[in-house]
This record gives structure tokens, C-alpha cells and sequence, in this order.
């Protein structure tokens, strides 16, 4: 499988998916912890991929999004974007709302 193949895969079996640095109990960067934070917040259950650990996924995946940096927050198959947007939504309260209805509609899949 290749790396493109892998990144496909894992944002299509998990409908909130955070690619970051580190863990969400251990964020090796701010950014990361930021979104970390305004993710937990929502109150549901997230996928993440360390891509201190993944030099293939971290290298791909800028090309992949069409996004430079990390952390990327993807819902649904979508990229959301990283920290400033994620936590701007979180303030406005429409990262809830997306969080929300995504993880709703995947217990309805479920």
C-alpha cells in the first residue's frame, strides 16, 4: 500500500481524524495541544496519527491536502484546516456543531 493509499484509507474509516505531533496526552508541539484542546472540548471521540512517527505520512500529506503545516483536522472526509482555523471555529462554536453531527451520523452507520 502506498502512502497516499494509507492517508485515503485512514481518513476514510475515521469520520474526525487529527493528524498532529505527538499524542493528544502528549502534543510534541503547541499547535498541536491548541487543536488538541478545541477537539476535546467537543466532548466526542477523535482519531489521530502521529506524524512524528510517520515520516511517510508526514512528508505525503502536505502534497495530499494541498495544506503545509500540521496539525490538519479532517471531518468527513474533508479537510478542515489546522490550528488557527480550528480553534477560530471552536469560538464561533461551529466546530462543536461539526463535531457533533459528525460523530452522530457515524453511530448511525454504525
Amino acid at each position: 500500500m502506498s502512502t497516499v493509499e494509507k492517508i485515503q484509507r485512514q481518513i476514510a474509516e475515521n469520520p474526525i481524524l487529527l493528524y498532529m505531533k505527538g499524542s493528544p496526552k502528549l502534543p510534541s508541539c503547541g499547535f498541536s495541544a491548541q487543536t488538541v484542546q478545541a477537539l476535546s472540548a467537543c466532548g466526542e471521540r477523535f482519531a489521530y496519527v502521529d506524524i512524528l512517527q510517520n515520516p511517510d505520512i508526514r512528508a505525503e500529506l502536505p502534497k495530499y491536502a494541498n495544506w503545509p503545516t500540521f496539525p490538519q483536522l479532517w471531518v468527513d472526509g474533508e479537510l478542515v484546516g489546522g490550528c488557527d482555523i480550528v480553534v477560530e471555529m471552536f469560538q464561533r462554536g461551529e466546530l462543536q456543531t461539526l463535531i457533533k453531527e459528525a460523530a452522530e451520523k457515524n453511530k448511525d452507520a454504525e
